[in-house]
């Protein structure tokens, strides 16, 4: 699943020249002072931020997207999207693979703004505003 759907964004990032994406294992270091490094499934970081990524990546990715089970979905959609948020992550996308959705989260703004999209519904993201796959692609 984690696999598929990097390969269609790499796709995308790709044939748009948008930056790149990277699949974990990959750290993202939020905060040095903090020690706080996360490890999202799927991260984006567009051109102009390309210098953040080295070994790992250094300060907030534009989008991150985590793929949620059972053992992570709450820590997925509260402490890391807090966090995410308070760092500077524009867009985080919520995938779950039981239930066949993908949340978009806007965490620029205030509150964040969740949609959702499953089935044939167009996955809409304002850090990749070239993508227009249907939900249902993700899953298949």
């Amino acid at each position: 699943m984690v696999t598929h759907l990097a390969a269609l964004l790499d796709q995308q990032v790709r044939q748009h020249d948008l930056g790149k994406v990277c699949v974990a294992p990959m750290d993202v270091v939020l905060d040095t002072q903090a020690a706080l490094v996360v490890q999202p499934d799927i991260v984006f970081v567009a051109t102009p931020h390309l210098a953040r990524i080295r070994d790992r990546v250094w300060g907030a990715p534009d989008l991150v997207v985590e793929v949620v089970s059972r053992g992570t979905a709450k820590r997925d959609r509260t402490t890391k999207l807090g966090w995410y948020a308070d760092y500077g992550v524009s867009e985080c996308w919520v995938v779950d693979p039981v239930y066949h959705f993908v949340e978009v989260v806007d965490l620029q703004r205030q509150p964040p703004v969740w949609v959702r999209y499953e089935g044939d519904l167009a996955v809409r993201s304002r850090v990749l505003p070239q993508w227009d796959a249907p939900a249902a692609a993700i899953f298949s």
